[in-house]
């Protein structure tokens, strides 16, 4: 079996061509050197050095081997620096689950900080509404994950880092856009409303609840993502709520329109933060991952 002390004595004698100068060279004396050149070559089967008492040569083998010695030594002195740099978190992987929406407002930003302060670690995306990004970090097929509270789960952690508006999504031409002013609660009376699952998609399902609490709409559809709620208001389906970044869909045919207290409660006389739309990240406590606490440092934290 080929050892490592055995590779560098090869190289040191096939570098000096000289046994007493590569036994200096490796701080050893020569017939230790000697007998590790003579096991490499039983270990490898053939003759790699020519030497008598006036030279050393290296045969064809030797010359071919010696290509891949100097490759393994340089493997091992990298491998061992890569793995300093991944247990410290520098390098290494991370899988990253996001929203359709959430790509929107802050994985751009993100996937540029990452590789400008951590380029040697890997981003892998998916995809995911956030049932599936909880799911995925609970079988350990992610490590973090863009995604929208609630988040029931004792061994997750998360924490806020983008905040916005609602907005209202109407059908170009609407007459509530043609109010030039932040629309309230009784502007959707009666009005067919596109609104969102109370199971898959319950944030949105709740902030657009909680907005229309005194109004009396009719809920036409009931839908999974923002983006289809967008494109049935382009089809004259209804109207709908969603976070202002949605307007960077690029749907036509709707037009955007701004919520008194940016869509906050309506009956919060504190006025709230004019953003009620949160974003958070999510991730396993107990992972093991020392790039994710990287990756977390890199990233804003709005409180609570």
């Amino acid at each position: 079996m080929l050892t490592l002390d055995q590779i560098r004595a090869f190289v040191a004698v096939a570098e000096e061509l000289h046994f007493g100068r590569a036994a200096d060279r490796l701080r050893m004396t020569q017939p230790p050197l000697s007998r590790h050149i003579q096991k490499l070559e039983r270990s490898v089967g053939v003759v790699l050095l020519e030497r008598d008492n006036r030279r050393v040569v290296l045969t064809d083998a030797g010359r071919a081997f010696l290509d891949d010695a100097r490759r393994m030594l340089s493997l091992v002195d990298t491998a061992g620096d890569r793995a300093r740099r991944i247990a410290s978190g520098a390098a290494g992987t991370v899988r990253l689950g996001f929203t359709a929406v959430s790509a929107i407002s802050m994985l751009g930003a993100l996937l540029r900080r990452l590789s400008e302060r951590l380029p040697e670690i890997d981003v892998i995306l998916h995809e995911r509404v956030t049932a599936g990004q909880v799911d995925g970090l609970l079988r350990g097929e992610l490590d973090l994950g863009l995604a929208r509270p609630p988040f029931d789960i004792a061994t997750l952690d998360s924490r806020v880092v983008f905040r916005e508006p609602l907005c209202a999504v109407v059908p170009a031409g609407h007459r509530l856009a043609e109010l030039r002013r932040p629309l309230t609660p009784d502007d959707f009376d009666g009005l067919p409303v596109v609104s969102y699952n109370p199971v898959q998609s319950r944030y949105f399902h709740e902030l657009t609840v909680r907005f229309l609490t005194n109004a009396h709409p009719r809920i036409e559809q009931q839908v999974h993502q923002i983006l289809t709620a967008v494109l049935l208001v382009a089809a004259g389906r209804g109207v709908a709520l969603a976070p202002a970044s949605a307007r960077s869909l690029g749907v036509d045919g709707v037009s955007f329109c701004d919520l008194v207290r940016g869509g906050g409660d309506p009956l919060d006389d504190g006025g709230g933060t004019g953003e009620p739309v949160e974003l958070h990240v999510i991730w396993d406590r107990t992972s093991t991952n020392p790039a994710l606490a990287r990756v977390l440092e890199l990233l804003p934290d709005l409180g609570a």
